[in-house]
């Protein structure tokens, strides 16, 4: 069966399914849109590549932008990274509805900055899902989901690379499903009778609390290290960026003052925290450290 689809995507997400779909010769492109505050030069080169309608809007769920995409009387819409909510008239429009790719695993982390939460709450493994979209926020009926484990070594930059190429494998399968008339979905109640929600991320939010035990630190950190913002830290009333750091095998848990410089080599420094101390071996910082020095609050 042929398939007819309209793409609202955006990004590096996007761009490793559009390859995997565009040698299908059963899969056509009616139109890619962007976000409307789009900077993607990739998505628009692929579209005037191909032959294929380009398109961006402030409001896809305006009347005015149904009108123009109901003319390309599509048999799917497919979702990859695309910042608006979806509405009823708009979901329902073409023949098969509207599905996203998100890359949590639901009903668990809905929401925003999945990758980062999921690293700051030490999972061990983080899920994919393809799911149809209804008027909620990444509730919809599940039709394809895929678990990937989380190492010691992971961070964010890891899973991101991991995750763009995860979601277009995952995605891909799925519209095959439905160009063999295959799909069956699944409720997200039958998973958990509620889940939950991730909140976007937001400025400020990457102040470290070094009052957390070492492992909190730890996973802190690697969750929004580059090419996420970094955690930040203020000595001697200046910002540090502090990219990484190490547990340390058989430090004792003990009581002293939290935020403490502990130990000082050439290139790295300890500080205390709530329960023992970790290692900071990437970091930017402008200025000298001392044993003894204080972060502050």
């Amino acid at each position: 069966m042929k398939l007819n689809i309209g793409y609202f995507a955006d990004g590096p997400w996007s761009h490793e399914t559009f390859h995997k779909l565009i040698i299908d010769s059963d899969i056509k492109f009616s139109f890619i849109c962007v976000r409307n505050d789009s900077t993607d030069e990739t998505l628009k080169n692929l579209a005037k590549k191909y032959n294929i309608d380009f398109l961006r809007h402030k409001n896809v769920n305006s009347s005015e932008f149904i009108s123009i995409i109901a003319k390309y009387n599509c048999d799917l819409f497919v979702s990859m990274s695309f910042n608006q909510i979806f509405r009823s008239k708009f979901i329902n429009l073409a023949k098969y509805k509207t599905i996203n790719c998100h890359a949590g695993k639901l009903p668990f982390y809905r929401g925003r900055n999945i990758l980062n939460w999921v690293l700051i709450n030490d999972e061990k493994e983080f899920g994919i899902t393809v799911h149809y979209v209804d008027e909620g926020i990444d509730t919809g009926d599940i039709i394809l989901q895929r678990n990937f484990k989380i190492t010691h070594q992971d961070n964010y930059k890891s899973l991101l690379e991991k995750a763009h190429i995860e979601c277009a494998n995952i995605l891909f399968d799925t519209i095959l499903l439905f160009k063999k008339g295959n799909v069956k979905a699944y409720k997200q109640t039958e998973v958990h009778p509620v889940g939950f929600y991730c909140s976007a991320r937001k400025l400020g939010d990457e102040i470290l609390n070094w009052n957390q035990k070492s492992r909190e630190v730890f996973n802190f950190v690697r969750a929004i290290c580059r090419p996420g913002p970094s955690a930040r830290a203020f000595i001697k009333k200046k910002e540090m960026k502090i990219n990484k750091v190490e547990l340390i095998d058989s430090v004792p848990n003990y009581k002293s003052i939290v935020g403490v410089v502990v130990n000082k080599t050439s290139d790295s420094f300890s500080v205390k925290t709530k329960d023992s101390f970790v290692k900071v071996t990437e970091f930017e910082f402008d200025g000298r450290i001392e044993v003894g020095d204080r972060f502050e609050d």
